[in-house]
Formats: C-alpha cells, sequence, structure tokens
C-alpha cells in the first residue's frame, strides 16, 4: 500500500488497493480541537474516494447513519450536546438524500452524495478522536441496555400489578345489579314471591336429587357470570328441562342470586341456589383452608402481603382462599344423593350441547379433564415445588396438567377413593406455602394423580382471558374459559372475545338496563 501524501499535498498515483480507514489519521489531525465542531475537511484529501465504493452509494450512507446514530446516543450520555446536535444534523441530511433517491426511484449518484458522505466521514472520525471508539461505544451501549430493561421490568411488573388490581375490583354496574335486585326482591309483595315458594315442593326437590337428570354445579359471588353460565348451557342444550342447576355462593350474595334465578327462565332447567354459611359441617375444624384462614400468618400472606418482594402479587390473592374456590373439593358432600356431576366455573361460556358428558366412561377414574401438556408450561414442576422432598418422593415433574373449569366428576368412585381425604391430607401440609404458592389447581394436580381421564380437547377451550386463541378451536369448542385476569364482565377483558359471553346477558332486562346503560 502506498504512503499518505503530506496534508494539503496532491493526492498520489492510484494505489494498488484501497486505502484503509486509518489512512485518515495524519490528514484529519488538523481538526480543530474539542469544543469546536465544525465540519472541515483538508484540501486535498478526497474523503469520497478513500471511503465510497461506487457501486453501492446508499449501503455506503446507510451504514455511516447506523454508526453516526450509536455515536450520537454516546454524545448525548457525555452530554457533549454540540457534537450530538453536529451528528443529528448530519444524520437527517443523509437521511434526506436516501429519501429522494427513494421518491424519484433512481439510484444516487457520486456528485449528489459526495459531500454528505465527505461530511459523515469526517464526523465519524471525530468521534473516534474523542475517544467514541467501538469498544467504549459497546460498553456504553451494553449499559443503555440493561437500564432500558430495568426499566421495562418495572413497568411490566407495575402492568401486572394494576391488572390484578383491575381483575379483583368489582365493576360498579355489578355492585349495582346486585343492590337492585336485592332492594327488588324486598319490595315485592307476596304473590309475586310465589315462584320462590315453589322451590319446597316436593317435585323440584325430587329433582335435586334424580340421578337420570343431567346435573351441573357453580360456586360464584357473580349473579351475572353465573347467570351466563346457566343460560349459555341451557340455550344450546337439546333437553333443558332434563336440566339441574346446583349455585353455591355466600350470605352476601344469596338473595339478590336467588332473586334473578327464580324470577327469570332458562328453559325450564331447575335451579338451586344454597349458600356456602348454611353448611355448618364446613368449619375450621374439618376443612384446612379455613383453619389456615385464621391463621395470622396466613392472613398476613394473602391479605397484607409479605416482606419478601420475590413473591408475585398473584400469589397473594385472598381469593385464592375462598371457600367457595375450595368448595370443588367438597362436591360429594355438598350434593350426597348424586353419583355423577358438572364441575362448571362461573367464567366459562358453554356453546354445545354437554348431555354426552354424563355418557362418558371414565375407566374407574373420578374426574374427566382436558389435559394441558402440550407444552412444557403446563407440566407438575410448573405448578409444585419439586425441590421439596414430599413432592420430589412422590410426583412425576413431566406429568401432564389438566384443567379445573368443566370436568365430570363421579362421585361415587370420589368417595370410595377418599379423594377430599387426600386433599386435607396435601393442604395440611402446605401451611406453611412451601409445596405450592396459590389456587386450587396445585392440590388439585395432587388429589386427583392418578384418578384423571383424559377429555377430548374440544370439550373444553382455554385462555380466552389472556392469550390469543384459535379461531377454529373456538368454533369447535364445547366450552370456553376466559381463565386469566381479563374476563369478559371487566373494562380489561379482551374485545375480540367479549361478544361470545355478552350475547348470553339479558341486557333488555330493565335492572340490568339500570345498571349498564352508562
Amino acid at each position: 500500500m502506498g504512503h499518505a501524501p503530506p496534508c494539503g499535498g496532491p493526492p498520489p498515483s492510484p494505489p494498488p488497493s484501497p486505502p484503509s480507514f486509518p489512512f485518515l489519521a495524519p490528514c484529519l489531525s488538523s481538526l480543530p480541537a474539542r469544543g469546536n465542531y465544525a465540519i472541515t475537511i483538508p484540501q486535498g484529501l478526497n474523503v469520497t474516494d478513500e471511503m465510497l465504493n461506487p457501486n453501492s452509494i446508499t449501503r455506503q450512507l446507510v451504514d455511516q447513519i447506523s454508526l453516526a446514530k450509536a455515536h450520537l446516543v454516546i454524545a448525548k450520555e457525555s452530554n457533549n450536546l454540540q457534537f450530538a446536535g453536529d451528528l443529528a444534523s448530519q444524520i437527517q441530511n443523509s437521511q434526506a438524500l436516501l429519501s429522494a433517491a427513494a421518491t424519484r426511484q433512481y439510484p444516487l449518484t457520486t456528485e449528489e452524495s459526495e459531500t454528505s458522505i465527505r461530511n459523515m466521514a469526517a464526523l465519524i472520525y471525530q468521534a473516534q478522536q474523542l475517544r467514541y471508539d467501538a469498544a467504549t461505544s459497546l460498553v456504553k451501549m451494553k449499559v443503555q441496555v440493561q437500564s432500558l430493561e430495568d426499566k421495562s421490568k418495572a413497568e411490566a411488573e407495575k402492568s401486572i400489578n394494576f391488572g390484578q388490581i383491575a381483575a379483583e375490583e368489582l365493576p360498579k354496574a355489578l355492585h349495582c345489579f346486585g343492590i337492585r335486585l336485592t332492594m327488588d326482591w324486598f319490595e315485592r309483595q307476596s304473590p309475586d314471591r310465589r315462584i320462590i315458594k315453589d322451590t319446597t315442593t316436593a317435585r323440584y326437590l325430587d329433582k335435586l336429587r334424580d340421578n337420570n337428570l343431567h346435573h351441573f354445579c357453580i360456586f360464584s359471588d357473580n349473579i351475572l357470570a353465573a347467570s351466563v353460565v346457566v343460560n349459555s348451557t341451557t340455550t344450546n342444550a337439546d333437553h333443558p328441562n332434563r336440566l339441574v342447576f346446583h349455585l353455591v355462593t355466600d350470605e352476601v350474595n344469596y338473595i339478590p342470586m336467588r332473586a334473578w334465578f327464580s324470577t327469570n327462565s332458562f328453559g325450564g332447567a331447575t335451579i338451586e341456589i344454597q349458600k356456602m354459611e348454611d353448611f355448618t359441617w364446613l368449619n375450621a375444624s374439618y376443612a384446612p383452608v379455613l383453619k389456615q384462614l385464621q391463621d395470622a400468618s396466613t392472613q398476613s400472606f394473602y391479605f397484607s402481603g409479605n416482606k419478601d418482594s420475590r413473591t408475585p402479587i398473584k400469589f397473594r390473592n385472598p381469593k385464592y382462599l375462598s371457600m367457595l374456590n375450595h368448595l370443588r373439593f367438597y362436591i360429594p358432600e355438598l350434593f350426597p344423593a348424586l353419583r355423577k356431576i358438572v364441575f362448571l366455573d362461573d367464567d366459562v361460556v358453554v356453546q354445545k350441547d354437554l348431555s354426552a358428558l354424563f355418557s362418558i366412561d371414565l375407566d374407574g377414574n373420578v374426574m374427566g379433564a382436558v389435559e394441558t401438556c402440550t407444552e412444557t408450561f403446563h407440566r407438575f414442576h410448573k405448578y409444585l415445588n419439586f425441590s421439596h422432598p414430599l413432592i420430589r418422593g412422590h410426583f412425576d415433574p413431566d406429568a401432564c396438567g389438566w384443567a379445573f373449569g368443566m370436568n365430570v366428576m363421579d362421585l361415587s368412585e370420589w368417595r370410595r377413593r377418599n379423594v377430599t381425604g387426600i386433599y386435607h391430607y396435601w393442604q395440611e401440609r402446605n401451611a406453611d406455602h412451601t409445596l405450592w404458592k396459590l389456587g386450587t389447581l396445585p392440590p388439585g394436580l395432587l388429589s386427583f394423580y392418578g384418578l384423571v381421564r383424559s377429555l377430548d380437547p374440544k370439550w373444553h377451550i382455554l385462555g380466552l382471558g389472556y392469550t390469543n386463541v384459535d379461531p377454529s378451536l373456538i368454533s369447535d369448542g364445547a366450552v370456553l374459559h376466559y381463565n386469566g385476569n381479563m374476563k369478559p364482565w371487566l373494562k380489561i377483558g379482551m374485545d375480540k372475545y367479549k361478544g361470545l359471553w355478552d350475547k348470553y346477558v339479558h341486557y333488555s332486562h330493565p335492572l340490568l338496563q339500570q345498571c349498564f346503560s352508562h
């Protein structure tokens, strides 16, 4: 390679090969000192000839812009605002050239781009003189990326926390609905309550125990959600008059729940409303969950949070210790006369006739459920603490998980296998939250281990409350489950799935119009 001429001297004869970038150093040594960043090129130095490949002018500009943007970030971080301004201005000039070329649809020529390339080359060299070299740039950019990642993580945690709060908050309209129903109940005259008195007739009571009918149980404190479950099930049933729904709620919602279901028709289905406070046998001396709920450390964990910031807010949600949520483990005792029942969560919509579920042979198992182990996420190790010897010694970490929300229960087999007793065993050993942290699914996986028959996935489609679901699965699904925080009755619900739920809400009802008109 030939030697560089003295600065200001004529260029050498064509060299045998293009010079490398360090070739510019001796000629640019006359650039102004730091603090004066005017773009000057020593006379006689053809930067374009040194830096430009005439066959790829556009690529040359793009590469320069990319490098200049990196130096711009570092200049701003170093509070070198004058130099940052020069870079920003030259980046804008180069981008304008590219934009013009794209608009007119023919390539840039050497003549029109030479000035921009020369000026940008000088600035890039100046950045190197200011020690904005590759190593320094990489270190500073890594720091900046880490900072952005930390900010992103913090914002994501805020979003999760706010989403959790929104999911737990009772919407104003639903609160209004419950109050209106209660007021309506007590304002009615005696003749208007005859339909309520009919629920004590012998025929009605016989239906509640008739094993030739199809029985469903729902545990909920959400009147509208429970109504959608019942309405969607009866609407899509071939013989709705053969359906019996057993709804259990709490003391607060008992009257409005009775008022709503007693004054509305659901295809001739039989509907029973009970409140869990009437099950006097379900007390702290019998149910470990109730005993734990009275424990100060448990209350602190679920209601106040603890000092361990690593515990996500969703693990502290009090609903996971609600007895309504845990009643699913006492179904045979709640309905002692029944042999088979289908459990439905209150955040589902039924799209098909479910009568075929009652003729499925469970092959000696206690429960029929849709498995969810198509991905690693839904295997046992995701829900349970396999570092604990009790878990590690009894269960397979890769065992397939399954879903609560639509489950066929053989209550005779349940009683024979004493599944409730197994549930109590594991619940008592998790008093310190070391086997699992939240929910009813982990103790369900343990209690029903080896006692679950896998059902066709079309029976139960999950994910409508937190993710995108294949439209074909939704179309073919019998039961759609809005599991997740984005329930269809909340503002944060996913709009594209709300219509599937809304069509089973009687928005034309006067009470609903009063509460949902705004």
